[in-house]
């Protein structure tokens, strides 16, 4: 007779929290077993914060900040049996997370800043199991927000700075090895998501880099060793907007870089070593607006890169077969912009991508692979991509683009990039 064990969490709160805050947090791992069974209920009513504020003056080593504020977080893994993970996650209040740090003088170490915000998350795993997922996500509150600002106008940061901030309202994200990940994922939004990222100095002779990330709705699937998936996924995103933006500044610069990334919906599937069936259904009415801007007066080489879509679908397989069922609908704006603006220096590297709606679907090439696919694209909101780029001094190189495009439908037997 099969030995099943059952999991079963529940919470309602309503609360704010300080610095590092997980407002309803569940974690279970089962042994090695013939069956189980997880249960996870979460509710969410109030807010989450958390926030740090740092004044430093000649820091002679490494400045490390993480924040990081969560309303509701599961997660679990099973090993050499099968699990089935029927998760409930309901998010009513808002979700901030900010970093502000003002550098003063030399600061000699590299200045590391991460700041995340989010609604619902759930990570599952499997080793040499079976998986079933049977997920529903809801964010019903009005913002999930991260910010990070690092440094001032005098700021001389010497060993650089990675200055992140990320901002994804649903999240599910699952792992396996030698398993098979199966099930449905049902994702609704309805907050307005925003991240801002922004390095302010005026010296840095080593790699300085802004990223920004705003996720609406985000599921994660990847798969070895001999996995499969198959998997129905549903995603709505109804909020205001979805913003992100990156701002890197400097008077004088080796390397610098702001790169910013927004989506209402977004699925990355990824598998090796058996089939992927994938039934995908996104719909948007959220503006997507993602924004990224380098200045320096003096620089070596500088980046300014953004990249907003609507809706988007990525389904791999490094095995035989691949079989998508894609419906996606667009009615919200999608707007991108990419500036830099400088004096004298060598490159300048400026881009910028919209996309209404997204899908690419590749198999194996050398196995062969088969790829069968069904795919409805509907976009009726605008799509704007913009590059500005202004050299007023000298400069050696500067290498731009702008690609705005409603629909795009790409299908591979191999790699994207072979």
């Amino acid at each position: 007779m099969a030995k099943l064990a059952l999991i079963r969490v529940a919470g309602t709160i309503a609360a704010t929290a300080l610095c590092a805050a997980a407002a309803t947090e569940a974690a279970a791992q089962t042994p090695p077993q013939e069956g189980a069974i997880v249960l996870n209920e979460q509710l969410q009513l109030g807010d989450v914060f958390a926030g740090q504020t740092l004044n430093v003056v000649d820091a002679q080593e490494q400045v490390t900040v993480e924040t990081s504020a969560q309303g509701n977080s599961a997660s679990g893994s099973v090993e050499n049996g099968s699990a089935v993970v029927e998760s409930r996650q309901d998010m009513r209040g808002d979700s901030v997370a900010r970093s502000d740090l003002t550098l003063g003088g030399d600061t000699y170490g590299v200045v590391n800043v991460t700041t995340q915000a989010g609604g619902n998350y759930l990570g599952v795993s499997g080793y040499n199991a079976d998986v079933t997922l049977d997920a529903t996500q809801t964010n019903t509150g009005s913002l999930v927000s991260a910010t990070s600002e690092v440094g001032d106008s005098s700021a001389r940061l010497h060993g650089g700075a990675n200055v992140n901030a990320s901002a994804i309202s649903n999240t599910v994200a699952a792992y396996g090895e030698g398993s098979v990940i199966q099930g449905n994922i049902d994702q609704a939004n309805a907050a307005v998501v925003r991240s801002f990222s922004r390095i302010q100095s005026q010296y840095i002779p080593a790699p300085g880099e802004t990223r920004s990330e705003a996720v609406a709705n985000a599921v994660a699937v990847n798969s070895v060793q001999t996995s499969g998936q198959n998997l129905s996924i549903v995603q709505r995103s109804t909020g205001d907007f979805i913003e992100a933006e990156a701002s890197s500044n400097a008077g004088n610069a080796w390397d610098l870089a702001a790169r910013a990334r927004a989506a209402a919906n977004q699925t990355v599937l990824y598998n090796q070593g058996g089939s992927v069936v994938t039934a995908s259904d996104q719909s948007n009415t959220s503006f997507v607006r993602s924004s990224a801007l380098t200045t320096a007066f003096d620089f070596g080489r500088a980046e300014a890169t953004a990249r907003g879509v609507a809706n988007e679908l990525s389904v791999g397989n490094n095995d035989i077969y691949v079989e998508i069922d894609n419906t996606q609908f667009n009615a919200g704006g999608v707007d991108v912009s990419a500036t830099f603006s400088g004096t004298n220096g060598y490159d300048a590297y400026v881009g910028a991508e919209a996309v209404g709606n997204s899908v690419t679907g590749y198999a194996c090439a050398d196995c062969p692979g088969y790829v069968e696919a069904r795919s409805s694209q509907t976009n009726s909101g605008d799509v704007s991509a913009v590059a500005n780029t202004t050299v007023a001094g000298s400069g050696r190189a500067v290498i731009t683009g702008a690609t705005a495009v409603g629909n795009s439908a790409s299908f591979y037997v191999s790699r994207p990039t072979h």
